[in-house]
């Protein structure tokens, strides 16, 4: 076996050991989407990305859930099911329910949120 073959077998392996130690479903949201659907949605009325507004900022938001293995999970939730929420000035009200139907754009939606 040469030198060259043995390093490119070296290089071949370093690769895909990285693909296995990358955590499951990590992957980059698409900003410009995730924007795109919090506009249309309203979102931003509420939420801003780095400070309070009605509501508490993304920044916040992602925060609660950092390091949290279902933070996803319950983001999603938040911007599916309209819990009631407590807003900044202490009021409660329903959340506002995403209207898509697509699972991969709300996937994305707290993603990108989460990413703040």
């Amino acid at each position: 076996m040469t030198s060259k073959s043995l390093s490119s077998r070296w290089a071949l392996c370093a690769l895909v050991a990285a693909a296995f130690a990358a955590p499951h479903g990590a992957q980059a949201a698409d900003a410009d989407a995730a924007k795109a659907l919090a506009k249309k949605n309203d979102c931003f009325k509420c939420h801003a990305v780095d400070k309070d507004k009605k509501g508490p900022s993304l920044q916040k938001i992602a925060a609660k859930y950092k390091g949290k293995a279902d933070g996803e999970e319950k983001a999603i939730k938040n911007m599916t099911t309209g819990p009631k929420v407590k807003l900044e000035d202490g009021t409660e009200e329903d959340h506002k329910i995403i209207n898509t139907k697509d699972a991969d754009a709300i996937k994305n939606l707290a993603q990108w949120i989460l990413s703040n």
